[in-house]
């Protein structure tokens, strides 16, 4: 997803925010998928809750960003937090599966990203 960042709001710490938040959200989305198709441990409602809301916190802390709102900190705050719930849930099933460790080390970054902009 292409964002047109020409705002004076947006500096490059926020820029970089905005686009980890949009591919942990896209790898999260990805991942739910994958695990339901997979069936047992994978479709546990924990783990397919953290992957959605670390997904759905991603998005609304990308779009609090891009407009601008002053509310930015907060959602990004809580975005940190699903990010690492989601991270050591995939974490616990990364030893066989690929597609975990991928999505565990974008959901660490984004928490990483994030934690920055809430300051």
């Amino acid at each position: 997803m292409s964002h047109h960042l020409t705002a004076e709001h947006i500096t490059d710490e926020m820029h970089d925010c905005i686009t980890r938040c949009s591919e942990c959200h896209d790898v999260c989305s990805e991942t739910a998928i994958n695990c339901l198709s997979k069936g047992a441990e994978h479709a546990a409602v924990a783990h397919i809750r953290a992957l959605l809301d670390c997904a759905q916190a991603c998005d609304a802390s990308r779009d609090f960003m891009l407009r601008g709102s002053d509310l930015h900190a907060r959602f990004c705050a809580a975005c940190a937090e699903a990010c690492e719930r989601c991270a050591e849930s995939c974490e616990g099933m990364a030893d066989s599966d690929e597609q975990m460790k991928r999505c565990a080390e974008q959901c660490r970054r984004c928490a990483e990203s994030c934690r920055e902009m809430a300051g």
